[in-house]
């Protein structure tokens, strides 16, 4: 699994606080972010979120995470932008 799609999907759920809101914005369906979301967990070792039936929330591991995912997006999108010139 591309590391960064994971980690984009990822960082969307956090943006959104949903799954389901995650797969529209990112026009994916809902199993490719859950598939994104337990790669992602399984690379880093730790559970990322607390689910339940109608809440997902931040767990401590993905609260640390989160900003470092972020900067990681945010790296190789510059990085990209730089490529292209």
């Amino acid at each position: 699994m591309d590391h960064l799609s994971a980690i984009r999907s990822f960082v969307e759920i956090a943006d959104k606080g949903s799954l389901t809101r995650a797969a529209e914005a990112l026009d994916l369906s809902r199993a490719m972010i859950s598939r994104h979301l337990e790669a992602l967990e399984q690379w880093l070792g730790a559970r990322l979120l607390h689910r339940t039936t109608r809440r997902v929330s931040l767990s401590e591991a993905g609260l640390e995470a989160l900003p470092r995912l972020r900067q990681m997006l945010e790296q190789a999108g510059a990085g990209g932008r730089q490529l292209a010139r």
